[in-house]
């Protein structure tokens, strides 16, 4: 165990009498640098060599004066000598030295002066012997103090994982682990291996082994081909698990001085290994890197990783970044727990039982993986403890006692964090990682107080099960009632994605219904996690999620079940970028909301003006399924248009294998070799083509004369290969219509103008580019279709009142934009609420729809004056010409004169203040509405009120 500070110092100062007056580099040097070492509590040989052979730069012999392979080298001059040219030749030997050897830490020393270097950070200092006891911190790894900052974007985080897969294929390839086991077991064993591993590179750097103990027991005791390193390794592993007063009395020196760790961790006997020369020296790579400063955080993760070949091409691509992570915590329990120290802190009884109240507090995390959200946790609520810890020790210095025994009142611990985990490695990283951090906040409570604090041997561990979260009961892993928060972030997976497995625990979470089968599998751990706060009311819950589940259809089949069973939103998160900055980086358009079964003050909902930007909260009085402050509006998948306004559908489906459809090339070289395919040949128009403008035509033979399809043989063949791809296909009713094979399986082409809005869109752009098309232009199933749509519609539609409703309500596909006539249907459109009650004459309300019309006219004509230009230029942010933005702009004043008729307010602040207004104002409406249940088998129209006022207005 290391020395206290105090000790330490002590025995500097006493260090520095004793040799204040040594001068004669080869008569003292030695003897002085073994009394140096003392001084840190190291009494044993083994740490240091003198006089270690070394080429210099340039080839010749050299000889480090001392040599701590891996940490520290000392050139040791004469009293007097000057230093500048000692470091100059210390610098000298490094060329010489195995890069694993090579040292963080430079000392030059003429016995009066030491001059050391951090060679990592390239800090350095110069003092007198006298001084020594003053910067002592300085050689504080010497006794096992090693606090460093733990960077999660550290490159030593990938280097680590990278040696420690060095090491994992060399044991993969020699068959460890693969013979006498069962199948399902076959990796097992090297993953137990693994995880041993990583603690005791851990336990080497971090004062839990004798200073690099573990490396040295490796350089030292086995062979250099390796062949007796897998068993003495496997006689280390059970002095691990073995108690001193249980050991051999005859048992090795070096192995003797190795802790009992408990924990479980060294208790499952272990194949040996069979290791050869470059195994053993991918283990030493591993052993030479400063695992100290690893962050448990997001190791696990890329330790995980590295168990998979294909997945360590893309090293760190999935981990979870701290950040993001206290993007939960911080509201979830961090931030009001921060808030009640400081208002305790300066009052000793009331800190007391705050202290107290940390101890209690218990965390599950049903989806944990590698622990990230666990770790992040629970080194927060550490470093929460040691500021209750100063502010108890500033208390008692203003009371005149003595300085606290952080020994007796370190209380927060690992067993306080529990976790499911349904593979098996992963849950054993997760206890381990919770053991790191542990370890590494009590060697900065060491660090802080000057009092050395282990938890070795290992009494308390984290509870991690391994098993299915949908299957297990959470009450068993922690009672309900004992429960103070669930966190984490649950796996994403769409329905058209999941494994047999996953359909089996859907089906068994939310029953058989088609409806719950469209749910995200996130849904699942939702509604566990409400049914097990019905257990403490008190407590609460916050997890991340595809942003799938408060956007579209989800919202209504989820959070009418949520709502429904007492669920209130606390915070959220609003779409953004879960990313991180390791290389092969992903990320994921995601959510992160924080409920219970309380409806607490204080909501706040995180908006992002840009998805890979930072937050700013804002105030909410609710939040509602759309994350969105306003009323808990549930809006169903409404099919039935309402009165007065065109109805949206999706254009035609030609399910033809191909064959109808060409390019502008395909087209031009169909039309050479079949002249008479001209008159049949239209514009064939999806989304992507009325975006960017690139063309496609298709065979638009409806209504085509027997005799004029067999003059043209190449279409012949081309209907031919319809008929074929049909009868091919799996769909009763696609094969049905092989007997059809000149026509779409769904025509639904108008005969007249048409409104066009491509189904999906880009999430860069501020309005979703929609225009006027023709008869003759054939809209495909890609494109929603309003026949009979005027520029009153098309104004509303293209104002930013309706994009912000469509940016919240509508699905979206990966991060982009998903348009259904749900979005249209459901939309609160100007004067569908006016009655005789609002006393609001006839002549205002043709006065604001007639402004509407005239815009929406300004911006199609803006929209002309750049005919070489598509919507997609036209409507990006960086090209969009100011007098289309200016135009845009006027729409939306005329757009928000209309809806103040209704009672809005004359300016918005922001997209939220809209959505919140055309929530309120939907549910108007909907109080004068039947509630739309089971869609009808033939459409019909339903509900007075929602009239957009189009009735009379000239088509374009």
């Amino acid at each position: 165990m290391p020395l206290s500070w105090n000790e330490i110092k002590s025995r500097a100062m006493a260090f520095s009498r004793q040799w204040a007056d040594a001068a004669d580099e080869k008569q003292q040097s030695i003897p002085f640098w073994i009394d140096f070492f003392e001084v840190f509590g190291i009494t044993n040989r083994r740490v240091a060599s003198f006089e270690h052979a070394v080429k210099k730069h340039g080839g010749g012999q050299g000889y480090v004066d001392l040599f701590w392979p891996g940490q520290m080298l000392v050139e040791q001059k004469s009293r007097g000598k000057p230093l500048e040219p000692a470091f100059d030749q210390a610098m000298g030997y490094f060329p010489g030295i195995a890069e694993r050897d090579l040292p963080h830490t430079l000392v030059v020393c003429d016995f009066a002066r030491f001059r050391v270097i951090d060679l990592d950070t390239r800090r350095e200092i110069t003092f007198a012997l006298a001084d020594l006891h003053k910067h002592v911190r300085w050689f504080g790894f010497i006794a096992g103090y090693k606090t460093q900052e733990i960077r999660p974007q550290d490159p030593v985080n990938i280097k680590a994982a990278e040696r420690m897969g060095r090491l994992h294929d060399a044991l993969k390839a020699s068959g460890y682990g693969q013979f006498g086991s069962a199948p399902e077991r076959a990796g097992h064993a090297l993953e137990v291996l693994l995880v041993r591993l990583l603690f005791c590179l851990f336990a080497d750097d971090t004062a839990i082994f004798p200073a690099q103990g573990f490396r040295a027991f490796i350089e030292e005791r086995t062979a250099p081909d390796g062949h007796d390193t897998g068993p003495l390794l496997a006689q280390l592993f059970q002095v691990l698990n073995t108690p001193p007063e249980r050991r051999s009395a005859l048992l090795d020196e070096q192995l003797a001085a190795f802790p009992y760790i408990n924990g479980r961790l060294f208790e499952e006997p272990l194949p040996i290994a069979d290791f050869d020369a470059a195994t053993r020296e991918a283990l030493l790579d591993a052993c030479a890197l400063d695992w100290a400063g690893i962050s448990p955080a997001i190791f696990g993760s890329l330790f995980q990783s590295i168990m998979d070949a294909q997945a360590r091409r893309n090293l760190g691509a999935h981990y979870t970044s701290e950040e993001n992570i206290l993007k939960l915590i911080k509201p979830l329990f961090l931030d009001g727990l921060r808030a009640e120290f400081e208002r305790v802190r300066h009052q000793r009884n009331r800190l007391f039982d705050f202290h107290k109240k940390l101890r209690t507090l218990s965390f599950l995390d049903p989806a944990c993986g590698c622990g990230n959200f666990l770790v992040i946790s629970y080194r927060e609520l550490r470093l929460l403890e040691l500021d209750v810890l100063r502010a108890a020790a500033e208390l008692q210095g203003q009371s005149g006692q003595r300085s606290i025994d952080v020994h007796s009142l370190i209380g927060v611990n690992v067993d306080q964090f529990h976790g499911i985990e349904i593979e098996e490695f992963p849950a054993q990283i997760a206890q381990v990682a919770l053991w790191l951090v542990d370890h590494q906040m009590n060697l900065r409570v060491g660090e802080e107080f000057g009092q050395y604090f282990a938890r070795i041997p290992l009494v308390t561990s984290p509870h991690i099960v391994h098993g299915n979260a949908l299957t297990l009961d959470w009450a068993a892993v922690l009672p309900p009632a004992r429960c103070s928060h669930v966190l984490g972030n649950p796996p994403f997976v769409g329905h058209q994605w999941r494994s047999r497995q996953q359909m089996d625990d859907m089906a068994r979470i939310w029953g058989g219904e088609g409806r719950f089968g469209r749910l995200d599998y996130v849904a699942c751990w939702y509604r566990r996690t409400v049914e097990y706060l019905q257990g403490n009311l008190a407590a609460s819950a916050a997890l991340v999620s595809t942003n799938s589940i408060c956007q579209g259809e989800q919202v209504a089949t989820l959070w009418g079940w949520m709502l429904a069973n007492g669920t209130h939103i606390h915070f959220a998160h609003r779409t953004f970028a879960w990313s991180n900055e390791a290389r092969g980086k992903a990320a994921v358009h995601c959510v992160i909301i924080g409920f219970g079964l309380q409806d607490l003050p204080g909501k706040v909902i995180y908006e992002y003006d840009d998805i890979k930007g930072p937050a700013h909260a804002v105030p909410a009085a609710n939040i509602n399924p759309y994350l969105v402050d306003a009323p808990n509006v549930l809006l169903p998948s409404r099919t039935d248009t309402p009165p007065g306004l065109p109805q949206l559908k999706k254009g035609s489906q030609p399910t033809d294998g191909g064959h109808l459809i060409f390019t502008t090339a395909e087209k031009d070289d169909f039309l050479a070799r079949e002249p008479l395919a001209a008159q049949w040949m239209r514009p064939y128009i999806g989304g992507e083509e009325l975006i960017n403008g690139n063309g496609r035509w298709c065979l638009w033979l409806k209504g085509i004369p027997p005799a004029q399809l067999r003059a043209m043989p190449l279409v012949l063949q081309r209907v031919q290969a319809v008929a074929e791809a049909r009868r091919r296909s799996p769909t009763k009713s696609v094969r049905e219509f092989a007997a059809q094979p000149t026509l779409f399986t769904q025509d639904r082409q108008p005969d007249a103008p048409y409104l066009a809005i491509p189904e999906v869109s880009s999430e860069t752009r501020h309005f979703i580019p929609i225009g006027f098309l023709g008869p003759d232009v054939i809209a495909s199933n890609k494109l929603q279709i309003a026949v009979g749509a005027t520029r009153f519609h098309f104004g509303v539609l293209s104002s930013t009142m309706h994009n912000a409703w469509m940016r919240v309500v509508a699905g979206r596909l990966e991060s982009r934009y998903s348009y259904s006539p749900s979005v249209y249907n459901n939309f609160p459109w100007p004067f569908c609420t006016l009655d005789s009650k609002q006393k609001v004459p006839p002549a205002q309300v043709q006065k604001a729809q007639a402004a509407i019309e005239a815009a929406a006219q300004a911006v199609l004509d803006a929209r002309a004056a750049f005919p070489g230009s598509t919507l997609a230029d036209l409507y990006d942010p960086l090209t969009m010409p100011p007098a289309l933005l200016r135009a845009h702009q006027k729409l939306d004043a005329a757009v928000d004169r209309a809806y103040q008729l209704a009672g809005g307010p004359k300016s918005y602040s922001g997209d939220a203040e809209r959505v919140a207004f055309l929530f309120t104002l939907y549910q108007r409406i909907t109080s004068l509405l039947p509630v739309q249940t089971t869609p009808p088998k033939k459409p019909r129209r339903r509900g007075a009120g929602l009239a957009a006022g189009g009735a009379g207005v000239d088509a374009v």
